[in-house]
């Protein structure tokens, strides 16, 4: 009998990453709600300090939202005045959106809370090893977004 297949199926990589990213969004999550946002809602705000100002279509468009869901997404964000809808003055019938003072503000701590929820999960590593877990991810994930307003892009349920 060989023993190669077991050999290989013991140092998979695939089950210890689901693993950490379970670890590392349930973590997020965690960190998140004290501040009464979503993983979503994090997004959202992170496309908009990222693009600026933008028609709540083009949001839409960003974030891979159908309209409807849009509008819930911005009238949570709205009704905790993280981001302001107005009309826009070049065409009445659109929707501008903007990040609020408050909402840059909220956006920055929960950025800094997750980077506790990561020192959290990655406890184990030292900083050099935390680089090097980095760049192997981002050399591992290439073909794919190279930054994380990039992944955002791609995957709206993604956590940076």
């Amino acid at each position: 009998m060989t023993a190669g297949p077991a050999e290989h199926r013991e140092r998979r990589s695939g089950a210890l990453l689901e693993f950490l990213a379970r670890r590392m969004r349930l973590r997020s999550e965690s960190v998140l709600a004290p501040l009464g946002l979503r993983p979503r809602h994090l997004v959202a705000l992170t496309v908009l300090r990222e693009a600026g100002e933008m028609s709540q279509q083009a949001l839409a468009g960003s974030l891979q939202l159908d309209g409807t869901n849009v509008v819930g997404l911005l009238n949570d964000l709205e009704t905790a005045d993280l981001v302001e809808r107005r009309r826009s003055p070049e065409d009445r019938r659109r929707h501008v959106v903007s990040l609020t003072e408050h909402g840059t503000k909220r956006l920055n701590e929960a950025e800094c809370a997750l980077a506790g929820a990561e020192d959290d999960v990655l406890a184990a590593l030292d900083p050099v090893e935390r680089d090097t877990l980095y760049d192997l991810l981002r050399r591992a994930s290439s073909g794919g977004p190279a930054t994380c307003t990039e992944a955002i892009r791609d995957n709206p349920d993604v956590l940076c």
